[in-house]
């Protein structure tokens, strides 16, 4: 008896659970989604898990999960984030990203050709990024399990000799630079989420940073990366004062902010320092090598916008303060919990 269908399986428009049953129809997910939009191996190479050629130096892993709400907003998409939010983890240890891996979680009912258009977008990020996707999985889950997509994706990354980078290295007498202006990508974020407008569209600043980091360490000596996602800057620069046990302090009229953003922070009555970024860093690094570290920043796309923004102190250790536009001084305390939920 034949038991196979006659409807060619690629052509279901929707998800269903039988494509992540391991069988038929996971196998044409994968041969004719999936695998092309990557740019991977054939089908019929696929194993369990997939082999890399060695790597001589020391290794940087990673791994982050995505449920942004909207799947695609202005400047980027839930794929882009995927790929680059893990390539930007990496690179915030110093390391150059080699490989990743993409897990799915789809609900019953989902759109294939929104799927697709994700998965199309991942592909490309990786490939403008130069990073391989190696391996992945997808599972389905019932209607109304889930929120139609979430993405996984895990990083390996080759870390450069010497390199000694982590948030408890902040020193006395240490710069802080940032890479550009803040708080593009959460408010972007909620201006499609909630259809607000002001006065011209927010975009996302969804970006890798690998490249603009490599300049960075090629320029000077850095202590601390990290990238401001959620909880913002404030938070950032809190886990840095906490880790290393110092004191920093902002010069608030420093901070580059777009206009729109500003603008549309005082408006909701959001602070621009607590507002998610995702294509932006925050260096502190030993005083010394600011300027050529700043003017190497300068020249790269992605910081053509950088700062100095503050300076490390053995003062109060373990807080941020800042620096008012008016003369005064106010500490700036690690957010309670997320403004905007589901921004990555």
């Amino acid at each position: 008896m034949n038991w196979a269908c006659p409807l060619p399986l690629r052509h279901y428009p929707h998800i269903v659970m039988g494509h992540g049953g391991g069988g038929r129809l996971s196998a044409d997910l994968v041969e004719h989604l999936i695998l092309p939009a990557f740019g991977g191996q054939s089908a019929g190479a696929l194993g369990d898990s997939t082999v890399v050629p060695p790597i001589a130096g020391r290794l940087a892993i990673s791994t982050d999960s995505y449920v942004v709400r909207p799947l695609f907003f202005p400047g980027g998409s839930i794929g882009e984030l995927a790929v680059n939010g893990t390539i930007n983890d990496l690179a915030m240890s110093g390391a150059r990203p080699l490989y990743l891996t993409a897990g799915f979680i789809l609900e019953e009912g989902f759109p294939l050709a929104t799927l697709a258009e994700v998965a199309r977008r991942m592909g490309e990020a990786a490939r403008q990024a130069g990073v391989r996707i190696v391996a992945g999985d997808t599972k389905v889950v019932g209607k109304g399990q889930a929120d139609g997509l979430f993405i996984n994706t895990a990083g390996i990354g080759e870390l450069r000799p010497g390199v000694d980078i982590g948030p408890c290295q902040a020193r006395p007498g240490d710069v802080v630079l940032v890479s550009g202006t803040m708080g593009d990508h959460g408010m972007a974020i909620l201006c499609a989420r909630e259809d607000l407008e002001f006065d011209g569209q927010l975009e996302s600043d969804c970006a890798a940073l690998h490249e603009l980091t490599e300049v960075m360490l090629d320029a000077g000596t850095i202590h601390v990366l990290r990238d401001p996602t959620r909880g913002g800057l404030a938070a950032s620069l809190n886990e840095i004062a906490r880790s290393s046990q110092v004191g920093i302090v902002l010069d608030e009229a420093r901070v580059p902010i777009g206009e729109k953003v500003q603008s549309a922070c005082e408006l909701l009555g959001l602070d621009p320092l607590h507002v998610a970024n995702e294509g932006k860093l925050v260096a502190v690094l030993a005083a010394e090598s600011a300027d050529a570290v700043l003017a190497a920043m300068r020249r790269h796309p992605l910081g053509r916008h950088a700062a100095r923004i503050g300076s490390v102190t053995g003062q109060h250790p373990g807080v941020l303060a800042a620096k008012t536009s008016i003369g005064g001084t106010r500490v700036i305390p690690m957010p309670l919990g997320e403004q905007l939920p589901r921004i990555c």
